[in-house]
């Protein structure tokens, strides 16, 4: 009876173990604090001047990217049809202008839509550590407050 137990026993463990999964490579795509700001340190060394803004990706999943957004000049006032914008500040500061509508707006490319200004929309000032997330279709612009306003940005599908 011992050695019938035993021996179960032992294909119990076989069969537990063959269904064990391995261990498999972390994912994850990962920036330190110190990868983060001697990028940003690098984007405002390789701006030319007279230039307005850059973007950078800084780590990415696939087609998902977060990309740091150096801007020393306000852009567009802009509208993402299709993509959610979720950004942080990382660094400086600035005004984001959001809602409302554009009355002049224009398809750039299929991604974006600009326009020369937003009516009715919401005025928040941005600061370091402001978190946001401006829904797909939503117009928005961001004013820059001072020598320049970086964020760390991804755009994420509508409905996601």
């Amino acid at each position: 009876m011992t050695a019938i137990w035993c021996i179960g026993l032992t294909l119990l463990l076989a069969s537990a173990g063959a269904g064990a999964q391995e261990p498999t490579a972390d994912p994850t795509s990962f920036a330190a604090s110190a990868e983060v700001r001697a990028q940003v340190v690098a984007m405002a060394r390789a701006m030319k001047p007279g230039q307005g803004f850059a973007w950078q990706p800084l780590v990415r999943d696939g087609k998902n990217i977060a990309a740091l957004e150096y801007w020393k000049k306000p852009g567009r006032p802009a509208i993402h049809p299709d993509q959610a914008e979720y950004a942080i500040v990382i660094e400086g500061r600035g005004t984001l202008i959001s809602g409302g509508t554009m009355p002049d707006a224009v398809t750039s490319k299929p991604d974006l839509v600009e326009g020369s200004r937003i009516v009715g929309g919401k005025t928040r000032t941005l600061a370091p550590g402001d978190v946001m997330l401006i829904p797909a279709g939503v117009p928005h612009y961001f004013g820059i407050t001072g020598d320049r306003l970086v964020l760390l940005g991804i755009k994420l599908p509508a409905g996601r």
